[in-house]
């Protein structure tokens, strides 16, 4: 196919860049051009995707068999190149957010879960989960092929800006006592980019559209699992301190952001663990182990070192020394 990734330096899209051309695809990718790591074999063409004119002077007329979006800021961008697309490729895949279905999330919800309010002509990013939306909306009203909309709200591996898994990594690589939350047993869902870009490229080679939530099924691993294989991949003398999440609350401190990737089994985040994507892996969906993702991305660190990440809020990830100690001290 000729793909055009609208991004594809970063995370999804750098992910999605490596897979098409894996593949033998004949790849274009659109970026600002001043960050991230363009991918050699890719054909990199520049513009500021909140300038219309400046994309659509980089794109000319050229036409495309799959266009792959994983814009995450003001939804107008989304709909503007969506409008400029129109025509020019039968396949539209916006990369979402599972934060687009209405908080909190109902634990076992599927596609149908209702979401918040959009705007696709909003110029505003600072809610992440209307901005979303307003990009799944842009697209489906102003492009005219098949809009594929993957609903992820996890995504580890090589390439991750975000750092929830890069964080456990290096702090785990730096040793000492490492306060773990618990229960060891604890499902996570999360998705492989690698995995995302290889079935949306799929589902575009086939014509599938709608909104599908693209992560593991429930119990794909656990907490315990995971920081097991972060200390034997990086070969560190790190000794986990399992705690509960009911220390994890007196100390102040939350899952997801805190103590990134896990959330307590129990409250408004657990759902962030627990959907339905049964019609996602009906669809083609697979995930490979644990054990690669996390061997992978220790492996993309040493070789690149850690991204900064891609926003303030971002770099937020992850306990302080002082919040460790206090952590810590809860169980002696």
């Amino acid at each position: 196919m000729r793909v055009l990734v609208l991004g594809g330096t970063h995370h999804v899209g750098r992910a999605t860049v490596d897979a098409a051309l894996s593949r033998g695809d004949r790849v274009t990718t659109l970026t600002r051009g001043v960050s991230g790591h363009a991918v050699p074999g890719a054909e990199a063409r520049h513009a500021d995707r909140l300038d219309p004119e400046a994309v659509r002077e980089a794109l000319g007329a050229d036409t495309w068999d799959a266009v792959v979006d994983t814009w995450s800021h003001q939804p107008v961008a989304v709909r503007d190149s969506a409008r400029l697309l129109a025509g020019r490729a039968p396949h539209y895949t916006y990369i979402s957010s599972r934060s687009v279905y209405t908080w909190p999330m109902e634990p076992g919800s599927d596609e149908s879960a209702p979401v918040v309010d959009g705007d696709p002509a909003s110029t505003d990013a600072a809610d992440y989960a209307a901005a979303k939306r307003g990009g799944e909306l842009a697209v489906q009203a102003e492009f005219d092929g098949d809009v594929l909309l993957p609903r992820a709200v996890l995504v580890l591996g090589p390439y991750e800006v975000v750092g929830r898994l890069p964080w456990w990594l290096n702090r785990i690589a730096a040793g000492g006592r490492v306060p773990a939350p618990g229960p060891r047993d604890r499902p996570l869902q999360y998705v492989d980019a690698r995995d995302l870009a290889a079935w949306v490229l799929d589902a575009a080679e086939r014509g599938v559209s709608g909104a599908y939530n693209t992560v593991s099924p429930r119990g794909h691993t656990t907490i315990g699992a995971l920081l097991d294989q972060c200390v034997a991949v990086t070969g560190s003398d790190a000794e986990l301190v399992w705690v509960t999440p009911e220390a994890v609350e007196a100390a102040g401190l939350s899952g997801w952001t805190d103590l990134p990737i896990w959330v307590p089994p129990t409250g408004e985040l657990a759902a962030l663990h627990d959907c339905d994507v049964s019609a996602a892996h009906e669809a083609g969906l697979r995930c490979r182990p644990m054990e690669a993702t996390v061997a992978d991305t220790w492996a993309w660190l040493e070789r690149e070192g850690t991204p900064a990440p891609p926003s303030a809020r971002a770099g937020e990830l992850g306990l302080s020394a002082e919040e460790e100690r206090r952590l810590l001290g809860a169980v002696g």
